[in-house]
Order: structure tokens, then C-alpha cells, then sequence
């Protein structure tokens, strides 16, 4: 089939064949189709969807377009990772990886950097001195067997397809689109041969996908590409209405990360690592979910969690007496509160715009390869539901740039509402599909 039949025939909703599918993702990579074809394409799927055998097909095709990562060390151990549809100060991946590994299962995460208001795990553990995430195939493996987890950015071979697909995606208005999503994710997770992966799609103001049955039909759509897969696929849907914890940023979250494998963690950060940790431990050793979490808390407690990050902190590159002095890590040079300009109760947040405040002071960025400041940062002091009086603090901005900071403070201001009635309380685990 020529590619302008392929664009036809998804452009009309005609069934195409799951071997169509996997040569014109060949022929991508090949850089035989032009770029206005895979636009065309893009579009036409962004309108159109794709069958459950076309998912399937496309995603294997991106899955198999490179080298994947045989890990043959690790064949012994259960390999199972988790992955976060991104939100405000979702530092999860950083706790969870050490607390699941301390109870026996392995977690070859490949993660990804922050773009717009929502932060990257990479960016995170860079802020950590000397820390590498640009690991090759062979140091992903070694530091893996070593600390039980390994987090690092995507390899130059592995799933090429998915860095063309993705570059004209981000171009053309089709980012939203739900197959496109779940491909995306499940070639680059299933590139190191996963037995079991737990989803955390987030929802709410500060998520991608706004809507329960949006947060829904992507949780099942990549539930079914798991299945067809061979691969164990569980999806906690969980709320992003407000910043997750108290720390936005990125050497903060750190701290607040590896404080969380202390035992100290402000208490929805932690109800969010023992829901996911709980599921992958499910999935990898067959376990009531009371059991799963007793391990998780015997982990914490005995201390072996935090072990696993100081070896994880060593096996790639980093300095690990961090997880003992914070003052290793970048520190802004000023401080600024924002207060509350009456009294009432928080009633909401545009989780949105704090994302957009920390980015604004430095923390994040608006362009892919963009610097970043890994020290600045802000601090959540009021979550929906907490009663405030007038001058109460709100936000603590940590920042090294006086203009910035200001800008990012008006934002924060306007970014939560109060109101003179305590607010309906909205579970943070909003659902768990299997």
C-alpha cells in the first residue's frame, strides 16, 4: 500500500491491516516517507483513533524499530517499572523505584525530562552532582543489578521511531491524541522487557487529561496493548488537582523524595507511593495487596529503601552522601512567601499554573533542550481544604532571580481560590483498572 492510500484510509476510518502498518513505521525510520506524510497521518489517527490491532501493530512496530535491551543478567528477576502521565511535583518515581526493589523485583526505568508545567524525573536527579542519565545499554544493566533500579533517559538505538513520530506530534496539534499516547509510552516501557507495568494517569487541573473518562480510555487503551503484549498493565488514576506534596521544583523534590524513604512524607505523596507500590509488587510476586504493603513498610522501615538509593545515587555517577547532607544539593539564593489576601478555606487550585510559576522562576522549561535551574523551586503550604486567615502563608518561592520571582508570585497568588466554605474532599485514588 502507497502511504497516501494508508493516509486514505485512515482519514475515512477504513480498517488497515496490522503488516501496512508495521512497514510504513519501517519506511519511517528508513526516512523513506516524507515528513508531510507522517504529519497527514498523524492528524488523520488524531481524528480517527485506531483499531485495537492497529494499536498493537504500530506499537510493536515502534517497539521493534531500534535495538531493545535484552538485559540477559536480569532474566532471573521479575522486571516491572511504573509510569506517571506527568503532573506538579510528581517526584513518585524517585521513592518508588528503591522501596519496590528493596522487596525483591527489579525496575529498569527509562524516563523522560519535563516539558511545560509538569516536571521530569531526569531533571530531578540531575540536580544530584555527578548523577548520569545517559547510561548505555551495558551500565543500565550493571547498575540495575547492582541497586535493584536504574533510572535513565532513553538510549540513542532504543525505539528510534518513536523520537520521529513524537518531534512532528509536538509540531502539529496531535499530542492529545489517546492511541498516539499510549504507543508512545508503551514501545518506549516494553523496549526493555518488562513483565508487569503500573500506570499512574493522573487527572485534573494539573494533568494532561482533564476528564475522568479521558484518564479512563487511556488507562485501557494501554491496558489492552499490555495484554496483547504479554505484559501485566495496571493503571492507579489518580487526582491532579493540586501539586502532589509540598515541593515543586527539582534538588527540593529530591529531598522530599528521599525523605519519603526516611518515613517522613507529607501524607498524600505518600498514600500515591504505597497505591503504586502496592500494585507492582501484586504483579511481581503474586501477593494480596495487605501483604504487598507490609513489604513496602518493611522497607521503609529497616532502612533497605533508602540503601537502594544510595547504590542506585553510586552505581550512576552521583554523589550519594546527599541522602544525608541536602546542603550537596543547588540552593537559590533568596526566599520569598506568598500570603493570603483574605481568610476562608483553599477551595482549588490551577494546578496548571503552579507548574507554569516554578517553570517561570527556572525549574522548568517551555522548550525541549532548554537549561534549567535546578535550585529554585516552591513549596505548597496549604492544600484544598486548609483553613486561612489573612497573611497566612501560601507558597514559599525559592528563586535567583528577583524578576522572575515576582512574575512566578502573581502567578501563585491567582493560581488558588479561597472560599468562605470548606470544600467537598475529593479522593486522590480516583480508580484502579487491571
Amino acid at each position: 500500500m502507497r502511504v497516501v492510500d494508508l493516509i486514505e484510509c485512515k482519514r475515512d476510518a477504513k480498517p488497515i491491516e496490522p503488516a501496512v502498518i508495521s512497514e510504513f513505521v519501517a519506511s519511517v525510520v528508513r526516512k523513506e516517507v516524507p515528513d508531510y506524510q507522517i504529519a497527514a497521518f498523524l492528524m488523520a489517527v488524531y481524528f480517527q483513533g485506531m483499531t485495537r490491532g492497529e494499536l498493537v501493530a504500530y506499537t510493536d512496530a515502534m517497539l521493534n524499530s531500534g535495538e531493545t535491551l535484552a538485559l540477559s543478567g536480569l532474566s532471573h528477576k521479575f522486571k516491572v517499572d511504573k509510569h506517571s502521565t506527568g503532573g506538579v511535583g510528581d517526584k513518585v518515581s524517585l521513592s518508588l523505584a528503591p522501596m519496590v526493589a528493596a522487596c525483591g523485583p527489579v525496575i529498569p526505568m527509562i524516563s523522560g525530562r519535563g516539558l511545560g508545567h509538569t516536571g521530569g524525573t531526569l531533571d530531578k536527579l540531575e540536580a544530584i552532582p555527578g548523577y548520569r542519565v545517559d547510561l548505555s545499554a551495558q551500565e543500565i544493566e550493571a547498575a540495575t543489578l547492582k541497586a535493584g533500579f536504574v533510572i535513565t533517559g532513553q538510549t540513542g538505538t532504543l525505539v528510534p521511531a518513536d523520537k520521529i513520530f513524537y518531534a512532528l506530534r509536538d509540531v502539529t496539534g496531535t499530542v492529545p491524541s489517546i492511541p498516539l499516547i499510549a504507543a508512545s509510552i508503551m514501545s518506549k516501557k516494553l523496549s526493555v522487557g518488562l513483565n508487569g507495568l503500573v500506570l499512574d494517569v493522573k487527572v485534573g487541573s494539573g494533568a494532561f487529561m482533564k476528564t475522568q473518562e479521558k484518564a479512563q480510555d487511556l488507562a485501557d487503551t494501554m491496558i489492552s496493548i499490555g495484554k496483547a503484549m504479554s505484559c501485566d498493565v495496571r493503571a492507579c488514576i489518580t487526582s491532579m488537582d493540586q501539586p502532589l506534596g509540598v515541593a515543586v521544583g527539582n534538588a527540593n523534590e529530591v529531598i522530599e523524595a528521599i525523605e519519603m524513604l526516611k518515613g517522613n512524607a507529607p501524607g498524600d505523596y505518600e498514600e500515591i507511593c504505597y497505591a503504586l507500590g502496592t500494585e507492582m509488587l501484586s504483579i511481581a510476586k503474586g501477593i494480596s495487596p495487605d501483604d504487598a504493603r507490609a513489604e513496602l513498610q518493611s522497607a521503609i522501615d529497616s532502612g533497605r529503601a533508602l540503601e537502594h538509593m544510595r547504590q542506585c545515587i553510586a552505581a550512576q555517577g552521583g554523589d550519594a552522601r546527599v541522602v544525608d547532607d541536602y546542603s550537596l544539593l543547588p540552593i537559590a539564593k533568596d526566599r520569598m512567601t506568598v500570603r493570603a489576601a483574605q481568610a476562608g478555606f483553599v477551595d482549588s487550585f490551577d494546578c496548571e499554573a503552579v507548574g507554569k510559576a516554578a517553570c517561570v522562576l527556572g525549574a522548568g522549561r517551555e522548550q525541549a533542550g532548554a537549561p534549567i535551574d535546578h535550585s529554585v523551586g516552591l513549596e505548597v503550604l496549604c492544600k484544598i481544604g486548609d483553613p486561612v486567615q489573612v497573611g497566612t502563608p501560601l507558597f514559599e518561592v525559592y528563586y535567583n532571580d528577583d524578576i522572575k520571582a515576582k512574575i512566578a508570585s502573581g502567578m501563585l497568588h491567582d493560581a488558588l481560590k479561597i472560599s468562605d466554605t470548606a470544600p467537598r474532599h475529593n479522593a486522590l485514588i480516583r480508580d484502579i483498572r487491571r
